[in-house]
C-alpha cells in the first residue's frame, strides 16, 4: 500500500492532488454556510479555507491523508474536495470523507464518480481490506448517499466529535469490505450509465 500524491481521472471528474493553488477555486464555490452546516469544521472565509487546505496538506506529510481538489470535467473547474484520510497501511484499511461538493454540482454524477475512483483506487491498487465512511448522525441526506454507494451502517458513535460551534456530533460509521467491492462497483458503475 503505497500512499503518495496521484490524478484519479474518469469521464465525469478528476480528482488531483490538493494544494495551496487550489485556494481562490475552492473559496469561490466552498464558502456557502450551508455546505459547513453538518461538518465539525467551519469554513466560511477565505482564511478558514487556507486554513482547512494547510491542514489536509500537513496531515499528507504525515502520511495519515491524501487529499484532492475535485474537478468537474465538463467545466474543467473545482468544485469541492475530499481525500482518503485515517489511513492505516499495516491494517490496509482508510476512510474517505472531508468531502464537500458546491450546491450546484450536489445531486450529478460528481460525487457518485468521484466515490468510484476513490473506491477503486483504495481496493484495487493499495488492496484495502476495509474502506470507512462517516457522517454526522443528523445529516440524513449524507447518511443516505453513502447507503446509496453500497456502504453498510455499522454504528453510532455517540458525543463522538466536539463541532466547531461547540455541538457534540452523534458519528454514524459505514463501510465497504474488499470482498463487496465487485458488487459495489457494479451498482455504481450502472448509477454511472457506463455499463
Amino acid at each position: 500500500m503505497k500512499v503518495e500524491p496521484v490524478i484519479l481521472e474518469n469521464e465525469f471528474v478528476r480528482l488531483e492532488p490538493l494544494r495551496a493553488g487550489h485556494h481562490e477555486a475552492l473559496c469561490r464555490v466552498g464558502l456557502e454556510p450551508e455546505l459547513w452546516r453538518l461538518i465539525p469544521t467551519r469554513v466560511g472565509s477565505p482564511a478558514e479555507m487556507r486554513e482547512y487546505i494547510e491542514t489536509a496538506l500537513d496531515e499528507e506529510r504525515r502520511g495519515v491523508a491524501l487529499p484532492f481538489a475535485t474537478v468537474e470535467k465538463g467545466s474543467d473547474r473545482a468544485v469541492g474536495s475530499t481525500r482518503f484520510g485515517n489511513i492505516d497501511v499495516r491494517n490496509r484499511r482508510a476512510e474517505i470523507g472531508w468531502t464537500w461538493i458546491a450546491s450546484e454540482f450536489q445531486r450529478t454524477r460528481v460525487n457518485t464518480a468521484a466515490k468510484l475512483l476513490m473506491l477503486a483506487h483504495a481496493f484495487e491498487t493499495w488492496k484495502c481490506i476495509r474502506v470507512e465512511l462517516k457522517t454526522d448522525a443528523l445529516n440524513e441526506r449524507s447518511r443516505q448517499a453513502i447507503l446509496r454507494l453500497g456502504a453498510r451502517q455499522e454504528g453510532i458513535f455517540r458525543q463522538h466529535v466536539i463541532c466547531d460551534t461547540g455541538r457534540l456530533r452523534d458519528t454514524v460509521y459505514f463501510s465497504i469490505l474488499d470482498n463487496e467491492w465487485p458488487a459495489v462497483k457494479e451498482n455504481l458503475l450502472r448509477k454511472l450509465g457506463e455499463i
